[in-house]
């Protein structure tokens, strides 16, 4: 599992500077005294990387322990990225993220818990994904923004994620 989610992360990383500056190509002009195709449906949005299906959503991410500061730096970033985000589905998960770091080491590794609360259908968790979204263009170009990828992909030694629901006992 723990490759999985680690190669998982390692592709998503690698893939969303593609993604972001992903272009089109115009499409071709039918010929002379044909009719154009008829217009294909809009294609249905991707299903987020990193999504939940219930109120509250959980990681468990292993981070390495001489990587924790890196993390948390992350972490700060997406926090006040999200809050201050012009765009409305983005903002609209200001609040809904805290961290926290167990005091019980993971193996080897230091455990931090990612709660999402609440976790809203359809929207991407995933930590680089949700950085890029409040990215302005010119600091997605910036070369120093792939390092910072690179180094906040490199600090994760494993995630699990857990969609969890209210059941009672609490506030």
């Amino acid at each position: 599992m723990r490759s999985f989610v680690t190669s998982t992360f390692a592709l998503a990383l690698a893939l969303a500077p593609a993604a972001a500056f992903a272009q089109t190509t115009p499409p071709a002009q039918p010929p002379a005294g044909q009719q154009p195709p008829a217009a294909a449906a809009p294609a249905a949005p991707a299903a987020p990387k990193v999504g939940f299906t219930a109120p509250v959503g959980l990681l468990l991410v292993q981070v390495k322990p001489d990587q924790t500061a890196t993390f948390e730096e992350m972490m700060g970033k997406i926090k006040n990225g999200v809050a201050n985000s012009a765009d409305p589905a983005v903002k609209a998960q200001a609040g809904s993220w805290k961290y926290f770091k167990a005091t019980e080491p993971a193996g080897a590794n230091v455990m931090y818990i990612v709660v999402i609360d609440p976790a809203k259908p359809d929207t991407e968790y995933q930590f680089l994904e949700v950085l890029n979204k409040t990215l302005t263009d010119e600091q997605k170009r910036d070369p120093a923004t792939q390092d910072m990828y690179k180094r906040y992909a490199g600090a994760i030694f494993s995630m699990n994620k857990l969609n969890i629901t209210p059941a009672g006992g609490g506030n």
